[in-house]
């Protein structure tokens, strides 16, 4: 048990560091300190910055050069990070450079995972990686409504959890591409159970 972590939030595509910060410090557990990090792509047409840029739909696997950026991402932000306990999660592109920390060595330190309306950006490799894996809680929110990641690809990320005996707190809900304020407070209960078991 640890009275102090960080709590590592990652924005969607379009997003920064600012505009996740204010998610982060409503969810994060009593002592701990928070890490927003910020992609360093720059979207060409929609502003903001993503963790990997793609031209196809967002329903389609990545292209081999989508991965690559993934990769790239997912080192930097480990390289970000502090010592100590983690508790790392996003929206959208966040969410799956979050869930893709678990295939390197600082998943030992992950205490659990904030998954919010995202799905997996390396399926096969995510699912090779997690039966070695220790469990620990994931909690993940997505919407009925949501247009641009439907739900079904949003269920199959929780899945590979949940086959591999994880425990994943849903929280569904009936609104879009989005985090759902109504359902903040068992989103920071699931985080603070995190922290308490780090």
């Amino acid at each position: 048990m640890s009275d102090t972590g960080t709590l590592v939030m990652l924005h969607g595509m379009t997003g920064d560091s600012a505009k996740m910060q204010p998610l982060a410090e409503r969810l994060v557990p009593s002592g701990w300190q928070i890490l927003c990090p910020q992609a360093e792509a720059e979207h060409p047409t929609l502003g903001g910055f993503a963790w990997w840029l793609r031209s196809d739909s967002a329903t389609e696997p990545l292209s081999a050069e989508a991965q690559l950026q993934v990769v790239a991402s997912v080192q930097r932000v480990i390289s970000e990070l502090p010592a100590g306990p983690l508790i790392v999660g996003g929206f959208s592109q966040g969410g799956a450079i979050a869930s893709a920390m678990l295939e390197y060595e600082v998943q030992n330190r992950i205490a659990g995972l904030v998954l919010i309306g995202t799905k997996t950006a390396r399926p096969d490799e995510l699912t090779a990686a997690i039966p070695f894996l220790r469990p620990r809680e994931v909690v993940w929110m997505h919407g009925s409504r949501d247009h641009l990641l439907p739900l079904a690809q949003a269920e199959e990320h929780a899945e590979i959890f949940e086959a591999a005996g994880w425990p994943v707190t849903r929280l569904a809900h009936e609104k879009g591409h989005m985090v759902n304020l109504n359902q903040i407070a068992e989103l920071r209960a699931a985080i603070q159970r995190m922290a308490d078991s780090a």
